[in-house]
């Protein structure tokens, strides 16, 4: 199945910033609780334990990568079911990460966004993120999960040119 990309690179004051959205026709509470649920997030990213409030840590099994590798995640922000602002380290690097909810007439734009200190990495980190996000909406629609060889290596050279800026690259505050 061909996917079609949906990132946007948007350079900050501090780095950069790549954005993915999705609209799902539910209120926030709803989608805020597929992001936030252990047994909601099994479904399209992985279960989690531990203290998932501010300044908390928990730790999420990565189901759907290569060996379902568990990872260390600390709670920056929540804000329920507007914000939540995770960070975690692998040996790419520190990953950053805020998932923002906005709700108009019953539906909710979900904007993930990934606070990138180098833009090194960006052909596989983004058609990564498109996975997820369509596993997502997959599991809150009941459909086929997607398969990832649908999104990488296809989306690479994509997310590449957004690095090389060659579509235009907007300036944008730091997200608080």
């Amino acid at each position: 199945m061909t996917r079609i990309p949906t990132g946007r690179l948007f350079r900050t004051a501090t780095g950069s910033d790549l954005v993915l959205t999705r609209t799902f026709r539910a209120l926030a509470d709803d989608v805020w609780a597929a992001l936030t649920e252990p047994e909601r997030t099994a479904r399209w990213f992985g279960p989690w334990e531990g203290e998932g409030g501010p300044g908390g840590t928990v730790r999420v099994r990565m189901v759907f990568e290569e060996q379902a590798p568990w990872m260390e995640v600390r709670v920056d922000a929540c804000d329920p079911p507007r914000r939540l602002a995770v960070s975690t380290q692998d040996e790419a690097g520190v990953w950053r990460l805020e998932v923002l909810l906005v709700e108009v007439d019953g539906d909710t734009e979900l904007r993930l966004v990934h606070h990138l200190d180098t833009e090194e990495g960006i052909g596989e980190v983004g058609p990564g993120w498109e996975f997820y996000l369509d596993m997502l909406v997959a599991s809150r629609e009941g459909t086929p999960q997607p398969v990832f060889d649908d999104y990488y290596p296809s989306m690479k050279g994509y997310f590449e040119r957004l690095r090389e800026g060659e579509r235009a690259a907007a300036r944008l505050p730091a997200t608080p």
